[in-house]
Parts: structure tokens; sequence; C-alpha cells
């Protein structure tokens, strides 16, 4: 078999002895902390119809509470207050008021961890209430390194100057990999952001170039492990356990975190690996820690990384156009969850999600049986071996809506049939950097993550539901067996890219080189539009002089505009008409008017970047030429 090899890139290998898997490569979920109320004009309206579990299936120490957008407590942490302190009197409970999340729903302390028929009683009893249109259990989810790995003798391997593209069969082989180095041709993400919501990130030259400023979303100190809570250091310290803590055997730390972050953007510096999207740069939001973490800290997580408002955390600087959440448990994808994973699609962010890793169980698992895999409006993705079966472990079904390889080190007995990516060296603490193969749905979803990167950067004006289409419509047939529904079949890079590609420029310097005549994988085909079904929850729409884009009448969309064009708002965010004055120099001039026009504001910005008008945010995205792509929320 031919190997592709990039021109920028060194010959030399190292063969690998790592064996090991990871959280849904194995395993787990997140998070939760304590902040305060945000604007009432930022707790939006429950979904009005939830899907949540009638029964707590297990003990906790809070719920999350939605409350319909009629009641006062929707907009008022007062009223919320006094509401708890009602059902405390009622029930007899310790309840109190912990924050509201970022998707706008309170959280609620039940004064330590209650077992579930309590919180069973107490849900049923917030759900009496006519103001209530959802309460369900602030689940604690096991964390990586809880999940035992399927071979103890997994180990790293150390880093150094070796290049190790040879072995990353995922990329390239024609018969299990996702034609990558063809989709080079066209993108390398180049301008894209991808938040990593995993355990954190630890040092690495891999990523170091490409890594943009994150934020630590842990709230309990024991979890944190770092000797604190929520902060803006990402930093992984790892998640190792002792014998007992947990109620385990104790377990080595994962850096589940950094090896997923170098699948998606790792540099290509001619050594080492290389990223799905090299130009890409990745975000780590850490939301993983020691032994468990609650469901809250998830949400606002996820919250965060799109770009919208969390209280007590400074805003996202770099907002992300794609999360991987390579992560999940058993359960239903709960109404906070789902509120949350909305208005990230609603801002413009393609959310990505692991299948899961219970197909190998005696009783194999379905993923609309895990909780954000079974979510709408995200992409869930199962894994594959390295002939392109449905990975034993990997979870299936309906909900499934891509295979990407994710590979398969127990039954073939290869550590080089998984998936080669960064990792620390530490078993507790972070020692060196090294590399280590692993396997799972943890390490399928990432390379999902760096496709759409690749897309977004090929084509910025797609929306999330155009890139989820894209990428299933050309999908190629599963070379191999799947049992129980594996999405559209394996990815394709190559092909996705060209099909949504409008002329992207060739890669910039430094970016991969074009794979040589002799490539496994098929030249792009020829680029053509992109899909024409947008979005339901983001408005696009194409710029014309001066006319109304009513794309963005709910203050949330993403359009390409130019010099006299005005765009028509509701006024619930301060604005009621958005002008672009002009459109040059890298920069956009705008104003922004209120009342009529009684009340005018204006400003410019530089691309990329981010301007606030009253409660309005308007992302300066990318400008070509005399046209900018913007997007308002």
């Amino acid at each position: 078999m031919n190997v592709t090899h990039r021109k920028s890139r060194r010959g030399r290998i190292l063969v690998a002895t790592a064996l090991g898997t990871t959280l849904l490569g194995v395993g787990a979920v997140a998070t939760a902390m304590a902040g305060e109320t945000s604007p009432a004009s930022r707790a939006p309206a429950a979904p009005a119809s939830p899907k949540s579990a009638t029964t707590a299936a297990e003990p906790t120490g809070g719920l999350i509470v939605g409350y319909k957008s009629k009641a006062q407590e929707a907009r008022s942490a007062k009223a919320v207050r006094k509401d708890i302190g009602a059902k405390a009197a009622q029930t007899g409970e310790k309840l109190s008021y912990e924050r509201r999340l970022g998707n706008g729903a309170a959280l609620v302390s039940l004064g330590g961890v209650r077992p579930a028929k309590d919180v069973t009683k107490l849900m049923d009893r917030f759900r009496a209430d006519p103001d209530v249109a959802y309460a369900v259990p602030d689940r604690q989810v096991p964390t990586p390194a809880l999940e035992s790995p399927r071979d103890p003798a997994r180990s790293s391997e150390p880093s150094g100057d070796t290049d190790r593209f040879s072995e990353q069969w995922n990329l390239f082989e024609p018969t299990g990999g996702m034609n990558v180095p063809d989709a080079w041709r066209t993108s390398t993400g180049q301008g894209v952001t991808v938040a990593v919501l995993d355990t954190g990130i630890t040092k690495h030259s891999d990523l170091a170039v490409n890594t943009v400023a994150g934020n630590d979303f842990l709230t309990d100190t024991f979890q944190a492990k770092d000797g604190d809570g929520r902060d803006s250091d990402p930093s992984d310290p790892g998640d190792a356990t002792k014998p007992g803590e947990c109620g385990g055997k104790g377990s080595r730390s994962s850096w589940h975190g950094t090896h997923v972050a170098g699948i998606v953007a790792a540099a290509d510096d001619g050594k080492g690996i290389v990223g799905v999207a090299p130009g890409a740069k990745a975000q780590p939001v850490r939301v993983l820690g020691r032994c468990a973490t609650p469901d809250s800290d998830i949400i606002d997580a996820i919250t965060w990384a799109s770009g919208g408002t969390v209280a007590d955390v400074p805003d996202n600087p770099t907002p992300a156009r794609v999360i991987n959440m390579s992560l999940g448990q058993e359960g239903v994808c709960t109404p906070p969850m789902q509120l949350a994973v909305d208005q990230a699609v609603q801002r413009g962010t393609t959310v990505v999600v692991a299948a899961g890793n219970r197909g190998n169980l005696p009783e194999p698992q379905d993923a609309g049986n895990f909780d954000y895999a079974s979510c709408d409006n995200v992409i869930t993705v199962a894994a594959t071996d390295r002939e392109g079966n449905r990975a034993e472990y990997s979870n299936f079904g309906n909900a499934v809506d891509i295979s990407a390889p994710g590979g398969e080190l127990l039954t073939s007995k290869n550590p080089k049939n998984g998936i080669l990516s960064t990792v620390n060296s530490g078993e507790d603490g972070p020692v060196s950097e090294s590399f280590e193969f692993e396997e799972g749905t943890s390490q399928a979803a990432p390379q999902i993550a760096g496709l759409a990167a690749l897309m977004i950067a090929a084509n910025p004006a797609l929306t999330p539901a155009q890139v989820e289409s894209a990428i299933k419509e050309n999908a190629r047939p599963l070379p191999g067996t799947c049992e129980g529904g594996c999405g559209a079949g394996l990815a394709d890079a190559a092909k996705t890219v060209a099909s949504v590609s409008k002329g992207a420029a060739p890669p910039a310097a430094g970016s991969p080189s074009s794979p040589p005549s002799d490539s496994s994988s098929a030249s792009p085909s020829s680029p053509s539009s992109p899909p024409s079904s947008p979005s339901p929850s983001a408005g696009t729409g194409q710029a014309a002089d001066g006319k109304d884009l009513s794309a963005c009448l709910k203050n949330t969309c993403e359009v390409e505009v130019t010099s006299g064009d005005t765009i028509k708002l509701d006024g619930t965010a301060g604005v009621d008409e958005f002008t672009v004055v002009s459109v040059a120099d890298n920069a956009l001039t705008f104003t922004a008017s209120s009342g009529n026009g009684a009340q005018q504001s204006s400003g410019s910005q530089t691309s990329p970047g981010r301007s606030t008008i009253n409660d309005l945010v308007v992302d300066l995205i990318s400008i070509d030429g005399d046209r900018a792509i913007i997007r308002l929320s």
C-alpha cells in the first residue's frame, strides 16, 4: 500500500507501542459551578414540551429548573429565590438558589447529595408548579480516568522530531481513512476556532501554535484537582484517582482533552502528527475532572464556547464555529441540554458529539440512549475500524448521523490500528509531551469536527444545518459492515470540502502540502454550490445594497454584507436598525439606531473581531474585498 507523504514532513518513523482508550473512547462527561443571575433578557423561554426522565436514576445534589417565559422567575433572580424558599418551606428540604445557567435555567442546590427517591419527589414538586417548564437532576457524570483502559498495558511514546504522519491511517488509507490530504488542496481550516469541551489541555509542541485561550468551567475544587474552581486556565492537571476514590480501584490520568485536540488541529510542523484541520485553532474548554462532574457546567461551557454569556465569566474573545463533545453517558437529552445546543446552533456553531462506546456490551447500546448523542441539531458520530467496519465498541442506531475512524485495538491486537494523537507521559500530573494510540467514538468525533472546520474555512457562510447536510450527502458507503445503523456512511473529507467550496484560496504557506500524484486518496471533485437548505434556527441571506435582510429580524443570524446594506432588527437587543457604512481595508464601519432613529451609535471593527452595541453582539468573521461575513446575536 502506498502511504501519502506531504513534502513538508520528514520521513522518519517511530514505532509506537502505546495502547489506550478514553472518555467516549471508553467513557464519560461533565461539571458545574456557582455564579449569579444573568440579565433578564438573557433568560430565554424553556422548551414547551421537555424531554426528561420522570424519576431520578441516581442520587444528586442539585436540580436544573426551567421556568416558562411568562413567569417572573424567568427574568428575576429575586423571584427564583422566593420560589425556591417557598418550596423549601413546603418540603422541609434545604433548598437554595445557586445561579442562573448560561441557557437561562436556574440551578437549585439540594443542600447535599440526596437519595434518588427524594430527588424525584422534589422534581415532582417543581413540575407541579404551572410556571415551571421542566425540572431535571443535575447529574454527576463519570470522567474519563474512571473508565478502565481496555488494555492495561497501554503506554505513551515520547515526543521528539520524528514524523508520525505515515501512522495516521485514519487520514489517508483508501479503505478505512477519511480522504483528508486531498481536502487540504482547498482548505486547512485557517481562521476557524474549534472548541474542545473535555479535560483541558497539556503543553505539547504539536498544539502550541494552534491553541487559543479557553476556560476552565469546573466549579468543585476536588473535581478540578488544580486548587481552585472555575477560572480562565484550562490546563489539564490530570484526572488520575487513587484506590478508593470515586468508588474505584484507582486510575492513571487520561489526557483525554489533549488527545482530542491533537486529532482536530495538531500543527503540520514536519514532526509528530497533523490534525484534520491543521490551519484551525483548538480552544480548550475544561469540563471534565476527577471522579465526576455535573451537567450544569457543560451547559455553561456550550454557551460560552459558542459566544453566549455566562454569569461571572468574561465573554469568549474567539467564539467557536465548531464545538466537539467527546463525552456523554446513558440517559436522555434533557431540556436544558437541548436548549444549550439549540442556542449554540442559533449563534452559528456546529456541535459534534461522540455516539458512545457501549456497542459491545451483552446488551449493545443504541446512541439514542445516550444524552448529548440523542440531542437534536447535533452531528452524532459513530466509530469505524481500519477495515471500515463499525468498531465493535461503537454505539449505533438512528441517532447516528455519520461515521469516522475510531480505531480498534482489542480485537486486532495491533496498537497501530488505533488513532494516534497527542498526550502526556504523566501517570498523575503532567510530565512530558508524548503520543498515544487510542480508540473510541471520542477519537471519531473530533475528525468530523476537524472536517467541519475545513468546510467553514472554505465557505464561511455555511450554517450548522448546511455543514451537517454536506457531510452526510458526500459520505461513502462503509467498506465493511455495520449492524444497527451507522448513519450516512464513512465521511469523505475531500469530496465534502469540494462540494461546499466557493473557490477558496490555496492553503497558506506552512500548511500541509498537496499530496503527490501517487496519493492513495482520490482528488477532490470540482467545487459546487453549498447545500441550499438553511438552518431553521439560524437565519442566513445574501445582502443587496440598502435592502432589508429579514433573516436577522430575530437578532440572530449570519449574513454576507457590503457597503450600504441595512438590517432591520426587532429591537430587543436595543438596536432597531443596523447599517453597514463601509467594508474596506479589512475593517467594517457601521451605525446602529434605535427608537425610530432617535438614538444612533457608530463603530468600526477589524477582521476577525467582536463589537457590542447595547445588547447586540456583532461578530465580524471575515472580509473578502468589499464583502464581509458578520454574525449578529
